[in-house]
């Protein structure tokens, strides 16, 4: 008898982690499945091959990271079509999710020296006689365990950054697109084939345990709460340091100023692009009473016209994981069941693989639909008396990842309030663009930051050194410190510190 597989999941067969798409179920790729000491042999590999990567200095991995941003840009095309073939995601956000990461690899490789490099730091009085030095020294191999919505920018945010830094890497993709992240391997083999500096280990989440317990220098995960949990828990047997990215519940503040044209376009952007499967995607919108009903009607007009489906064109591609449309059905359900409306989509949105737009209004803040994650294409738009009220509404749940306002007199200042990791001001999700910033959240969505300076001292520990360069004139680290000397320490400390300013 034939054995029947449904499109998207990913599963074992001989030994090998077979992928399909999730709208069509045709086959994408497949990979063997490492065991413990296939990783094991992976993280040792790398702690060779960590020494001779970190042996080239600043300068010379810059040039191998330049010359991999370089085969991105080129084959950016190719690249987005196996995301489509593997994921269903639309090309056209594939392209502009690979576009974010080949600037990710260039700041890493230009910057890494200038954040990480040597330095010399100032002294203090009372040590005046020693120099301060600086440094952020390699961890040898860092495991990144990635997810499977972004399969490119994510990752990367971490792979090229703990590259730049010195580090060798053991790459551990979603088992939803183990395709993209082996292309990526193989892509960087190409520009540096010496060593295996980039290696990637396949299989599902026992495959990700084993990283965790692998010896590694760090791990860097990337997926849900519930799962960082389990990875810190894993690395925690170790002491094995970790950065978590994990899930969101991101809220829009739409205040009485606001370019509601703008707003709009921008809400429906950032919630439902990539099928509204984006861990910093709008999910909560508050708007302010006097422009609400007006800005619910330009969501909904812009929502109403995306197309969905797994054809060229296609503004909303299939949800990729086949069990996460239970989820969003549920929410959509509560939501209505306790008073409130879809006023575009509904129950009825949901079709897999599919779920099309969904807006609904009058929902209780403390349905399902506003406290926990969606991660599909819905929204839940909420009236609030004022900016304040929006604020207190979006800070009451335990994620804090990103966020949104849309004002202008007191946009900034409300930006500020957001306990979150990140705010953009009239715009959705550009913060994760932008290389020089970092990229991280607080509460349930984790802690530790990828992106910028911040993200490259991730994957660097710091190293202090101090050097004497003279003798001592309060020598208190002696044994033959004199009477004298003491009580020339003790006049001294009072004359610097003694006093209130």
């Amino acid at each position: 008898m034939t054995a029947v597989h449904s499109p998207g999941v990913p599963r074992i067969e001989d030994g090998e982690l077979v992928s399909t798409n999730p709208a069509t179920g045709a086959e994408a790729g497949r990979f063997a499945v490492a065991t413990p000491d296939d990783v094991a042999r992976a993280v040792e590999r790398g702690r060779e091959a960590g020494l001779w990567w970190a042996g080239l200095g600043f300068s010379g991995r810059k040039e191998r990271l330049l010359r991999w941003r370089a085969l991105l840009a080129h084959e950016i095309t190719t690249l987005a079509e196996l995301s489509n073939k593997e994921g269903g995601k639309p090309v056209a956000e594939a392209i502009v999710e690979a576009v974010s990461a080949i600037e990710h690899i260039d700041w890493a490789a230009r910057n890494a020296r200038r954040v990480l490099g040597p330095r010399r730091m100032r002294s203090r009085l009372v040590l005046a006689e020693f120099s301060a030095h600086l440094e952020y020294q390699p961890y040898g191999v860092i495991g990144v365990i990635g997810p499977w919505n972004y399969p490119v920018l994510t990752p990367v945010g971490s792979i090229a950054y703990a590259l730049a830094a010195g580090n060798a890497v053991v790459f551990k993709p979603s088992e939803y697109t183990p395709t993209v992240g082996q292309w990526l391997v193989d892509s960087f083999a190409r520009v540096v084939p010496e060593q295996p500096v980039f290696q990637a280990v396949h299989g599902l989440g026992d495959v990700g345990a084993a990283l965790c317990r692998s010896g590694v220098g760090k791990v860097a995960f990337t997926g849900s709460t519930a799962t960082a949990k389990k990875v810190m828990a894993a690395c925690a047997e170790s002491l094995t340091p970790v950065l978590l990215e994990a899930g969101g519940k991101d809220a829009m503040i739409v205040d009485a100023d606001a370019d509601l044209d703008k707003a709009a376009e921008a809400c429906v952007w950032g919630g439902l692009t990539n099928a509204g499967q984006t861990c910093i995607g709008i999910e909560r919108v508050y708007a302010v009473e006097p422009v609400y009903d007006a800005f619910v009607a330009k969501v909904v007009e812009r929502a109403g016209k995306l197309t969905v489906g797994a054809g060229e064109g296609a503004d909303l591609g299939p949800i990729t994981m086949p069990s996460q449309i239970e989820i969003i059905r549920r929410h959509i359900d509560d939501a209505i069941a306790r008073g409130g409306r879809a006023v575009l989509g509904g129950p009825e949105a949901v079709q897999p693989p599919y779920v099309k737009p969904t807006v609904l209004v009058d929902v209780p803040e403390d349905s399902a639909a506003v406290r926990e994650e969606t991660f599909g294409p819905t929204l839940t738009i909420t009236r609030v008396r004022d900016a304040d009220d929006a604020v207190a509404r979006a800070n009451a749940v335990p994620y804090g990842l990103g966020g949104s306002v849309f004002g202008r007199q007191r946009a900034v200042a409300i930006a500020r309030k957001l306990r979150s990791g990140m705010s953009a001001v009239n715009s959705t999700l550009t913060f994760v663009g932008m290389s020089t910033l970092p990229f991280g959240g607080v509460g349930d969505s984790g802690f530790g930051r990828i992106h910028g300076d911040d993200g490259l001292r991730e994957f660097g520990r710091s190293k202090a050194v101090t050097r004497r360069r003279g003798p001592s004139l309060l020598p208190a680290m002696t044994f033959e410190r004199t009477p004298a000397q003491v009580d020339r320490i003790v006049k001294v400390i009072k004359l610097m510190y003694g006093r209130g300013n």
